[in-house]
């Protein structure tokens, strides 16, 4: 592969990657994941709940999903693969584990919202 060639075949996903950059809508706790995590989360980690008892994990708020477990964080600002949480709701665990627990998994462009909200850096505002 000639000089040139190699320089635009590896500069060409960086330009795809910034040519995206500021199309896509900015995701935040407040506005985007509370209300996904009260419709589908809530029941089983909030105090006392089973979840919460389970894991220590609850989702009464900002401060508490950005805590974590009693393991650690869930999420990871900034790398969704590395959080357990899109990692939990996407279904890339064993199915026994996956969330919400003993429910329907969340649709696909949910999960991707989540995703997306933690890439962005898992913004409260």
């Amino acid at each position: 592969m000639t000089s040139r060639i190699r320089t635009i075949a590896m500069g060409l996903p960086a330009l795809l990657v910034l040519g995206g950059c500021g199309q896509q809508d900015r995701i935040t706790y407040e506005v985007h994941i509370q209300p996904l995590l009260e419709t589908h989360c809530v029941e089983c980690h909030l105090p006392g709940g089973a979840g919460a008892e389970a894991s220590g994990f609850q989702v009464v708020s900002y401060d508490t999903l950005m805590k974590g477990t009693k393991f650690g964080p869930v999420v990871v600002p900034g790398d969704a693969l590395s959080s357990s949480l899109y990692r939990l709701l996407a279904g890339e665990v064993d199915q026994s584990i996956r969330m919400p627990h003993g429910k329907d998994p969340l649709a696909p462009e949910q999960v991707a919202l989540v995703e997306t909200w933690i890439e962005q850096g898992a913004p409260e505002r």
